[in-house]
């Protein structure tokens, strides 16, 4: 196990500013739909890059083909665009130190592991499938735990290689751990992590196939790209970045800085990830979340501005992200703070805007979570700004809309005749109720919301009903609900005309 020093603790905020030029990268495999949880790695290295006026690149690490899924890289840019988090260079944009595909820099991963191996860093090992299996079988029966490769083919002959050679044999390139002393893994976070290398094996860097693994591309590629920090999940990349570490000092390179952060995880406290029900962030999109809070929610997963501040807008993050605020526990996704932190940024937009974000869901096809599909589109833009205004406190998601204002949009109402009988009313209570209200609502010289509450409560009094019985009757006849936006409101902007006809219907039900 490595061990961990930390000498006075680090300071994040001198490294980040000694740095030099801050030039980061996203470097995702597309073996998956890219889940929320790696986008708040994304959102993480971004901001940092856009708050010291540097680079962010964007790299597929697609090394793993037999995995690979074809839509993923497709998914992964759709998310960029929708998030406005784009790479100042990668796949689609370009770069000085592209491709920017793994599987498009064969020939220099070919390159240096061949220079590593003339440096005595690496070697060609020739083991085949067979002879590594029976040697796994001989260290278990012999108790060993840590089973590893034997270094067999380090120490072959030059003619015993020169043999193996001249048959075509297929080989994997190793690297060649020293046998002795420690390796110092300085991160940015943790301090001093020191492995002892005796604990450590000659790990694969290219395979047999040609392909490098993480390993060998990873260095290569963050060296020759500029790569000033590496920033990745501790718990998936901290057992094995000392072989990054011994790669950097065989090619004599300056090595990056290394800050393992913490990871995500889920309620049951296991990592957030593609197989252990994470969502894509496709799915919050659908949903009706808005960009601005999922960067927001994002970026305090494992960092903080202060010990009190939860909001803040992508200028005021850009602005002050910083990797000393940086956690090392690993950082809990909680849906339903997200929900709320949702909701929160849909409070903040204008009328105007709310609408015209909310219009497309609005207007999906019926069965679709959209408006029944006989209602007439493209919506009115201003009216359902009116709409919305009523049920913006309430909404959390845009999404949420369809089902909140239907019976705005259509005098298609579902509702039993019981329905508009309140508590303690009876048939006829609430049809003389209705028919009363009717008329007093029929003889009102303005439509507007403020002049009907008043009228319509004496009404109740007159009649021996509490306010809320005659109100629920009027609600159920003018919405088909029992829950709706404030009765009033509604009638407001339902207007004069689909109001009162909506109160001959109730009463025809009656």
């Amino acid at each position: 196990m490595p061990q961990t020093e930390v000498s006075g603790g680090t300071n994040a905020s001198a490294a980040e500013e000694n740095a030099g030029p801050v030039r980061v990268r996203f470097a995702p495999s597309p073996t998956g739909i890219q889940h929320i949880g790696g986008y708040r790695t994304c959102i993480f290295i971004w901001l940092f890059a856009r708050r010291y006026g540097g680079q962010f690149l964007l790299r597929i690490e697609d090394t793993d083909t037999g995995r690979s899924v074809p839509e993923a890289v497709d998914a992964l840019l759709d998310g960029l665009r929708w998030l406005d988090v784009l790479p100042d260079e990668g796949p689609i944009v370009g770069g000085p130190y592209g491709p920017y595909y793994q599987t498009q820099r064969a020939a220099l991963y070919h390159y240096y592991a061949d220079e590593l191996i003339k440096r005595g860093g690496a070697y060609r090992c020739y083991c085949t499938p067979e002879r590594l299996d029976a040697m796994r079988k001989e260290q278990e029966a012999r108790g060993i735990q840590s089973v590893r490769y034997d270094r067999r083919c380090r120490y072959l002959t030059p003619e015993e290689r020169k043999a193996h050679e001249d048959a075509g044999e297929s080989f994997v390139v190793r690297l060649a751990v020293p046998l002795e002393g420690k390796t110092v893994v300085k991160d940015l976070l943790r301090g001093d992590v020191i492995f002892d290398n005796d604990q450590l094996q000659d790990t694969i860097l290219l395979k047999s196939n040609g392909l490098p693994t993480y390993h060998l591309a990873n260095v290569i590629d963050d060296h020759l790209m500029r790569i000033s920090h590496v920033t990745r999940g501790a718990n998936d990349w901290l057992p094995s970045a000392p072989y990054h570490v011994l790669t950097y000092q065989f090619f004599g390179w300056e090595q990056p800085i290394w800050v393992h952060m913490p990871v995500v995880l889920g309620k049951d406290r296991k990592k957030l990830s593609k197989r252990h029900g994470a969502e894509p962030l496709s799915y919050y999109q659908e949903q009706g979340y808005l960009p601005e809070a999922i960067i927001n929610y994002l970026a305090l997963l494992g960092w903080s501005y202060d010990d009190k501040t939860d909001i803040l807008s992508r200028e005021q993050l850009m602005a002050s992200f910083s990797l000393d605020r940086l956690s090392i526990s690993d950082a809990m996704f909680d849906s339903e703070r997200l929900l709320w932190m949702n909701g929160y940024y849909i409070r903040l937009l204008s009328p105007e805007e709310l609408a015209e974000r909310t219009i497309p869901f609005l207007e999906r096809a019926e069965g679709a979570g959209g408006l029944p599909g006989n209602v007439a589109r493209p919506l009115d833009k201003a009216y359902v700004a009116r709409v919305l205004k009523l049920e913006q406190e309430r909404m959390k998601t845009l999404g949420e809309a369809a089902q909140l204002v239907p019976f705005f949009f259509t005098d298609d109402l579902h509702y039993q005749a019981e329905a508009l009988i309140g508590k303690g009313m009876d048939r006829e209570k609430a049809r003389t109720g209705l028919q009363r209200a009717l008329a007093l609502l029929e003889s009102l010289p303005t439509w507007e919301a403020s002049t009907m509450e008043e009228p319509m409560r004496a009404l109740a009094d007159e009649l021996g009903l509490k306010p809320g019985q005659l109100f629920m009757s009027a609600r159920v006849a003018i919405s088909g609900r029992t829950v709706s936006p404030p009765l009033f409101e509604t009638m407001e902007v339902l207007g004069r005309e689909r109001t009162l006809a909506r109160l001959r219907q109730a009463l025809a039900k009656l």
